[in-house]
């Protein structure tokens, strides 16, 4: 039987619907679209020049993050032993430096000289005009050493491919650059573009030193002439340089540069009748007259000067402590990378470097939406329970490196952090489709997103946002009190027992997408994955990772701030600021889980699969394990986080490109022998790759 409600029942509910309705007049803060404006503009401007690690444009961008925390009255992660005196030294305090070379440079004892044993008639050649060392090279003076041509200097078990002969074996290597694929980016040997690879099959051939020969006639033009390191390996283990043509003429004992091109093609032609004959083995040095190549009896005195520049780089670290006294002492990380492209160069997907970079949908969209979080968090009541964490982190870029230092020198202890939140390109939100990654990685990741991504839970924050005055328009509320009206697309205000609306608040003027429609998740288990979270999952810490996908401007210099959904985007960052809340209201912190792998990780055309995390700091005596997948063969093996590799399938490990040549030469279901460095102990395990799906 229906009851109509009595007239005093009506005048009752209209009061209470007003008077929450006039508290609603003076709501929470809320994300603000003009704040991620301004941030992103300033981030992604011409004037940072694209933030790559230590240049001044990323110092630049630490320290208007650091102005920023210091503004929110965030506690600075870097306490001095005095009260700061000037606003430089209170920004210091935010800066967490961790140790990043930014360029390297010739010193004053690079020399190459060639001596046929009389002193009359030594050559010397100039560095920078007929030889240039490479970045990666490492330093050390070679005298009198014999030469000897090795085709393009590559070793290649899977292919049964190798282009060192036997000879080798204490002499200087001379190798052409590229590879018999030529131009052909998918070819067989494409990987071998890298001249890493080659000075790995180098000194694993037993050469003292590699000399490539440029493909630019001009040493200048060529790309392996400008100086670069890479932070993430550490140097090649012996002497590498590039060397023009005309000096590569002169070691063939050759006076026409035809003759060169006329070796290179021949070679290059020999290899691909041998491959398309499928013949057993090949390579220079299956080749019956290997040693017959006409390579000059010099003795070569080679000596090696790089210096490599450290430029000071930092994570920007902003606390805001809890106020609950049995739960401030936990912590919520909450991360996004400032670093970027620079230039371009290293990590670029633009056809010329020059050009500024100026990411900012990677990752000025997710700095933004770390600073609007920093600000929504300290300024909202009731304040956290729990101490929550902000780190703008940089190094990413170049392999995780900010993080990683991070988790190796922490802030707050690991054993209190109880979840890592990253936000990392969430500027491109279209058709609603935002990817959370992370979702296996604690038990109540699945159940908290599904909640707060209901239409309910969307309107309510949605009549948040446009009482606080984010809507470019007035909300135009109206209260209805009718629940025989009761519109579909209101907000509950009062509910009955039999969870019926009787008071909705209704927003006419706001078309019910932006009102009430959630986001299209795409969920993914893994707490591994290519962006800062990987750092702290690897530290079995439980994690989330929000992005809104790849799109044509990653990493080109047309990733500009027109092209970044504000809107979306702060949807998003209200999105995470529920979901951070929710974390904080339990008494339980998160339950860490095993995730589920979505994938194995970056091939780089193996078929073989550990299970290993490495960690990409620079390295010369080994690589060292960040993680161990669950139930890979490497966890199987009894490897372990922290664990570092000095030796792998009977191959030396002194960094990861090291680590990924062993591991090319490996066989799925075959047993090898690792051995490793665990604190003060030198180990020996048995591991047996598995076939990568």
């Amino acid at each position: 039987m229906k009851h109509k409600p009595s007239n005093r029942f009506l005048a009752f509910l209209l009061l209470l619907a007003l008077s929450l309705g006039a508290f609603a007049q003076t709501p929470q803060p809320s994300v603000s679209v003009n704040r991620l404006q301004q941030i992103i503009g300033y981030l992604a401007s011409d004037a940072l020049e694209g933030r790559r690690t230590g240049t001044p444009g990323a110092n630049d961008s630490a320290h208007y993050i650091a102005g920023e925390f210091s503004l929110l009255g965030l506690r600075p992660g870097m306490q001095l032993a005095r009260p700061a005196r000037t606003r430089g030294e209170n920004r210091a305090q935010f800066l967490q430096p961790f140790p990043y070379v930014a360029y390297v440079e010739l010193g004053k004892s690079n020399l190459f000289f060639m001596n046929r044993g009389r002193p009359d008639d030594a050559m010397q050649f100039l560095v920078g005009k007929d030889w240039m060392p490479l970045g990666f090279s490492s330093n050390g003076r070679i005298e009198a050493t014999p030469l000897a041509f090795v085709g393009y200097g590559i070793t290649d078990a899977e292919l049964k491919y190798d282009d060192y002969p036997s000879a080798v074996k204490g002499k200087i290597a001379i190798a052409f650059s590229g590879t018999p694929d030529g131009d052909n980016p998918h070819g067989k040997f494409a990987r071998y573009e890298d001249v890493r690879w080659k000075a790995i099959a180098a000194r694993n051939a037993g050469a003292k030193a590699l000399l490539v020969i440029t493909q630019e006639n001009n040493l200048q033009d060529d790309r392996l002439s400008r100086l670069r390191y890479d932070n993430s390996a550490g140097d090649s283990g012996i002497p590498v340089t590039v060397i023009s043509r005309q000096l590569a003429i002169r070691l063939f004992r050759e006076s026409d540069g035809e003759k060169l091109g006329a070796l290179e093609t021949a070679f290059r032609l020999v290899i691909s009748q041998h491959l398309a004959h499928g013949a057993a083995s090949f390579g220079f040095s299956a080749l019956q007259d290997a040693n017959m190549i006409p390579v000059a009896n010099y003795a070569l005195t080679l000596s090696i000067d790089i210096v490599r520049r450290e430029a000071p780089s930092f994570n920007v670290v902003g606390i805001l402590p809890g106020t609950e006294p049995k739960l401030k002492d936990e912590a919520i990380v909450i991360g996004a990378h400032y670093d970027h492209l620079g230039r371009g160069g290293e990590g670029s997907l633009a056809p010329r470097e020059g050009d500024i970079h100026h990411g900012a949908d990677d990752n000025a969209s997710g700095v933004a939406g770390l600073i609007e979080l920093a600000r929504l968090l300290s300024t909202q009541n009731p304040k956290p329970r729990r101490t929550i964490v902000f780190i703008a982190f940089s190094g990413e870029e170049e392999g995780l490196i900010g993080s990683s230092y991070y988790v190796n020198h922490p802030i707050v202890p690991l054993a209190n952090t109880i979840a890592m939140i990253n936000m990392d390109m969430i500027g491109r939100l279209k058709d609603q489709k935002l990817i959370v990654g992370g979702i296996g990685t604690a038990q109540e990741w699945r159940s908290m997103i599904g909640a707060h991504n209901t239409p309910e839970s969307i309107r309510t924050a949605a009549l948040n946002d446009a009482l606080s005055g984010r809507m470019s328009s007035p909300p135009n509320l109206r209260v209805n009190v009718d629940p025989t009206k009761a519109s579909p697309t209101g907000v509950p205000i009062v509910v009955a027992a039999n969870g019926q609306p009787v008071v909705t608040a209704e927003m006419p003027k706001l078309p019910p997408p932006d009102l009430a429609r959630p986001f299209a998740l795409t969920l993914n288990e893994d707490g591994y994955g290519p962006s800062d979270h990987s750092s702290f999952y690897s530290k079995q810490i439980p994690v989330l990772f929000f992005w809104t996908g790849n799109h044509d401007d990653y990493h080109k210099p047309s990733d500009t701030a027109d092209k970044i959904n504000y809107e979306g985007e702060a949807r998003i960052v209200s999105f995470v600021e529920r979901i951070v809340r929710d974390i904080g209201k339990s008494d339980k912190r998160p339950a860490y889980t095993v995730a589920k792998s979505d994938s194995q990780g970056r091939t780089m055309g193996f078929r073989v699969y550990l299970g290993t995390i490495p960690n990409y700091a620079d390295s010369n005596d080994g690589l060292k394990l960040d993680g161990v997948r669950d139930d890979s063969p490497a966890s199987k093996a009894g490897l372990k986080a922290g664990d570092k590799i000095v030796k792998m399938a009977g191959r030396e490990v002194k960094n990861v490109y090291d680590y990924t040549y062993a591991l090319g030469e490996m066989k799925a279901g075959e047993e090898y022998e690792v051995e490793i460095v665990r604190g003060s102990e030198r180990l020996k395990l048995k591991i047996t790759p598995a076939a990568r799906k």
